[in-house]
C-alpha cells in the first residue's frame, strides 16, 4: 500500500548558546573572549535595544515562538537541524577562534521544544570548548534522546548516519563540513581522535566517496539527506564546484542536499526533481542589534517543510515558511518582509533555474523556472 510522501522539516543553524542561553531558565557562565564583547548578556542588551524588552528568564519554547505552531500543524516525519553550539559546562575556550558558542545541558529542553529527530553536528562551533566539550555535548544529546550525526569520539562515529524510522522506510542523515565554513583543520575526526566529519573540498572524488557509502546504506523506500556545512557567511553566489558537487550527490543516490553555514537563505534548486538547499540561513541566534550586513536582512528566517516521495526521492512540494527574529524569538514575518524575501530568492535563484511563488497562507513555494 502506498504510504504517501514523507514530510521533512529542515532548517539551518540553531545557535542556542551565548545570548540565547542567558535568557533561558538555566543560564551558564556568560564569560566570552571576543574582541569587543566579554559577557554574553551584552547580546541580550543589543536585542532589547533593537526590538524591546525580553522577559528573561523566558520559557524553553521562547526562541522558537510561532514556529512551534507551524511544526505542530505540519507533524513532520523527520526533523533535521544544524545544531551550531556545544552543550557543555566544561572544556576550555578553543584557541585561535574569535567566537565561541555553548549552552548549558540544563537548557536542552529549549532544543527539544522543536522536536528534532536529528542534530547535525559537523560545523565550525561544536568544538568551541574543545574535545572535552564535544564529548559532553554528545553525552548530553544522547541522554536527552536526540540523535546526532557528523561528530563523534572517532571518525567511524562521526561519519555514521543518523537513522529515523518512518514506517515502511527510513530517513538517513549524513552530516559533514567543509573548510570553507571555517572548520579548523585540527577538528577533523580520525581513527583515534574525536572530532567532526570533514570533506576537504567539493570535488568529484569527494562526492564519489560519499555516494559509495550511500549505495552501501540505502534500502528501497529510504530517503537520504546529505547535511553539509559549507561556504561563507554572507553572499548568494553558488560556485560551480558547489553546484557540481551537489548534483553528483543527487546523481549518486542522495535525495536531499541540506546546505547551511550562511547567516541568510541562499538559492535553492530542484535538480532532476530533487531538492538542493545551498544555504538555509540561520534559524535561531542572538544576532539582533548587530550591524554591518543589513542588506541581507538576516533577521528573516526560513523553515523548510519538504514532501518527498519515498520510492523516487522526488520533491513533491517544498514549502518555506518565513519568520522574523524579534526579541530572540521567531515571529511570523510581516507581509512586506515576505514579499522582499520572495523577490530576492526568485532573483538569485535564476542561476540555478528556480523561482519562488507566494502561497495564500504566507508560505513560499519553490518551483522550477
Amino acid at each position: 500500500m502506498d504510504a504517501g510522501p514523507i514530510t521533512l522539516f529542515l532548517c539551518g543553524d540553531v545557535m542556542l548558546g551565548r545570548g540565547v542561553d542567558q535568557i533561558l531558565p538555566h543560564p551558564g557562565d556568560p564569560a566570552l573572549r571576543e574582541r569587543y564583547v566579554t559577557d554574553a548578556r551584552t547580546y541580550v542588551e543589543l536585542a532589547e535595544a533593537a526590538h524591546g524588552p525580553i522577559p528573561w528568564p523566558v520559557g524553553f519554547g521562547w526562541p522558537w515562538g510561532d514556529a512551534l505552531e507551524v511544526l505542530g500543524a505540519a507533524a513532520p516525519d523527520a526533523a533535521v537541524i544544524n545544531l551550531e553550539t556545544g552543550v557543555t559546562r566544561g572544556g576550555e575556550f578553543a584557541p585561535g577562534k574569535g567566537v565561541h558558542y555553548r549552552m548549558t545541558p540544563d537548557n536542552l529542553p529549549a532544543l527539544a521544544a522543536a522536536r528534532p529527530d536529528v542534530c547535525a553536528l559537523s560545523n565550525n562551533h561544536v568544538l568551541d570548548f574543545g574535545r572535552r566539550g564535544l564529548v559532553e555535548t554528545l553525552d548530553a544529546l544522547a541522554g536527552a534522546g536526540l540523535r546526532t550525526a557528523g561528530a563523534g569520539r572517532d571518525a567511524a562515529e562521526a561519519e555514521r548516519p543518523a537513522i529515523v524510522p518512518t514506517g515502511p522506510g527510513r530517513v538517513l542523515v549524513l552530516s559533514f563540513a567543509m573548510p570553507t565554513s571555517g572548520v579548523p583543520p585540527g577538528w577533523a575526526a580520525a581513527r583515534r581522535r574525536s572530532g567532526v566529519a570533514v570533506v576537504a573540498e567539493p570535488s568529484a572524488a569527494a562526492a564519489a566517496r560519499l555516494t559509495d557509502r550511500v549505495r552501501g546504506l540505502k534500502r528501497p523506500g529510504d530517503i537520504v539527506v546529505a547535511s553539509v556545512h559549507w561556504g561563507p557567511n554572507w553572499g548568494y553566489r553558488v560556485s560551480r564546484d558547489e553546484a557540481r558537487f551537489a548534483h553528483a550527490l543527487i546523481d549518486g543516490g542522495v535525495d536531499v542536499v541540506h546546505g547551511h553555514s550562511s547567516h541568510h537563505p541562499r538559492p535553492a534548486e530542484l535538480y532532476r526533481g530533487k531538492l538542493v538547499l545551498y544555504g538555509c540561513g540561520d534559524a535561531v541566534n542572538d544576532y539582533e542589534g548587530i550591524s554591518g550586513y543589513e542588506r541581507y536582512r538576516d533577521d528573516l528566517r526560513l523553515l523548510y517543510l519538504v514532501s518527498v516521495e519515498p520510492d523516487t526521492g522526488l520533491a513533491a512540494e517544498v514549502r518555506m515558511v518565513p519568520f522574523q527574529a524579534r526579541r530572540m524569538r521567531l515571529r511570523y514575518a510581516a507581509y512586506e518582509a515576505v514579499e522582499w524575501l520572495a523577490d530576492v530568492l526568485s532573483d538569485v535563484g535564476r542561476e540555478v533555474g528556480s523561482r519562488v511563488d507566494r502561497a495564500p497562507d504566507g508560505a513560499l513555494l519553490l518551483r522550477p523556472r
